[in-house]
């Protein structure tokens, strides 16, 4: 563990360099940590420690300053072991309560409010991610003609989700197959999660007894079915992502190279859904940072995530923003942003 590497003087002064960083956007040098920060020793004594801190990879030294910066190795050791959690104010828990309840009671909209106010809260770009349905029950499911070659499927879920997707079909199905092959799917598929639906649905279709035209229905779901659910199961919507004018005021994005790269990031959707679809599913807090990513378009950003819970369902929400963070405000206000929006979901 990197903290083992730190004598008690080095966490110290590296807690005041990040501290100091966060604050201030500038390289902290040896003498402005002796007059902030209450160190105990001499700006000599702090120069040398930064020194040392450097050649052991939590900070490093940029030639146009006599200051020094945190190193994603240096956040990740302040997250893991130092940072003390601000405690989210009655004033910030009243506000966001206010504006996520006011989203409306869908599930996009709670997370559209959510994302967006824990954004402007943090000064960081609100991301979000509707959950998954691998686990929702399938309660009922519906058959509606659309047109000659195009049903919609309507799945009733547990919670009272509903998802819909349309099925091609080779041509007009009549009526009374649409409601024969209706019934089937309802007795052999309602009361199973959609997972258990999607790797089950051969076995449980298979050799059901009906008239020509409900097992040429049949069979289409025989054949496509799999992925017909998986679709299903997919996030009710694509990522949702607050105001990015809210993270272009911080003097990271001061730059046009900077500028850029945050209007990038903004429009790889899919990559960021990506991103957050792999954290669904993990229990409590997910914060990497920096090169942590394995992506160099997100090499200079920290992502802040927590999971929410939508009955037996669960995504995540959280920020984007620079490494340069101020975490221990940024933590409490996701973490509790989150368990909100599982208290209205649930």
């Amino acid at each position: 563990m990197a903290l083992s590497e730190l004598t008690e003087r080095e966490r110290q002064v590296l807690e005041a360099v990040i501290q100091a960083y966060v604050a201030t956007a500038e390289p902290a040098g040896s003498r402005v940590l002796s007059r902030r920060f209450d160190l105990g020793v001499s700006p000599a004594t702090i120069r040398n420690t930064m020194s040392d801190l450097e050649e052991k990879g939590f900070l490093y030294h940029p030639h146009t300053s006599a200051g020094r910066i945190p190193t994603d190795k240096a956040y990740r050791v302040y997250v893991d072991s130092l940072m003390r959690l601000e405690s989210v104010s009655a004033e910030q828990r009243s506000q966001l309560a206010a504006q996520i309840a006011a989203g409306g009671s869908a599930i996009e909209a709670i997370l559209r409010a959510a994302a967006q106010s824990l954004g402007v809260l943090t000064q960081e770009l609100g991301i979000a991610l509707g959950p998954r349905f691998d686990k929702a029950v399938l309660q009922k499911l519906e058959l509606v003609r659309v047109s000659s070659e195009r049903l919609l499927m309507v799945l009733t879920l547990g919670g009272g989700a509903v998802r819909t997707i349309f099925v091609e079909v080779p041509g007009t199905i009549a009526d009374e197959a649409l409601v024969e092959v209706t019934i089937v799917l309802n007795e052999r598929l309602a009361g199973l999660t959609l997972e258990a639906v999607r790797t089950s649905l051969a076995s449980r279709l298979r050799d059901v007894p009906g008239s020509p035209n409900a097992t040429a229905l049949l069979n289409i779901f025989l054949q496509e079915g799999e992925q017909v659910f998986a679709r299903v199961s997919e996030p009710s919507e694509s990522i949702v992502l607050g105001q990015a004018s809210v993270l272009a005021e911080q003097p990271e994005f001061a730059t046009g190279e900077r500028m850029r790269q945050l209007i990038e990031l903004t429009e790889r959707r899919h990559e960021l859904a990506a991103l957050l679809q792999a954290r669904s599913g993990a229990q409590g807090l997910s914060i990497t940072i920096g090169n942590e990513h394995g992506d160099p378009g997100l090499g200079a950003f920290t992502v802040v995530t927590a999971e929410y819970q939508a009955g037996a369902l669960s995504g995540v929400i959280g920020v984007i923003g620079p490494t340069r963070m101020p975490y221990h405000k940024v933590v409490a206000l996701v973490s509790h942003t989150s368990q909100l929006v599982s208290d209205l979901l649930c």
